[in-house]
């Protein structure tokens, strides 16, 4: 399985929007499913959303639906998080997970990249 580079961090004022893109080096068997995690100072990582990569079914954590939209790119291997009206509560290293179950635990995801840092100012 290839490695998973995140990118697209950077630094916002709170209403603003950041694209982040996870690029995965190796194949993406249709089975797999691609999800987004956070974890901001001092607290546990949470889950953001997740694509399955076949069916391009979508999750997402109750406090960003409406505001982040998770979608594949077939043709570059990759998963995009849309994040738009962000808030300072939104601030975090953002991870991106490759697995083959879906669930919202961190522990369970066998892949990861090394993050990329969200910086919502107020």
């Amino acid at each position: 399985q290839g490695q998973l580079v995140e990118s697209g961090g950077g630094s916002v004022q709170a209403g603003g929007s950041l694209r982040l893109s996870c690029t995965d080096s190796g194949r993406i068997y249709s089975s797999a499913i691609l999800a987004w995690f956070r974890q901001a100072p001092g607290q546990e990582r949470e889950f953001v959303a997740a694509v399955r990569w076949g069916y391009g079914t979508t999750y997402y954590a109750d406090s960003v639906k409406g505001r982040f939209t998770i979608s594949r790119d077939k043709a570059n291997n990759a998963v995009h998080l849309q994040m738009n009206d962000l808030t300072p509560d939104d601030a975090a290293l953002y991870y991106c997970a490759r697995g083959s179950s879906y669930t919202t635990s961190p522990t369970p995801w066998p892949n990861w990249g090394q993050g990329t840092q969200v910086t919502v100012s107020s």
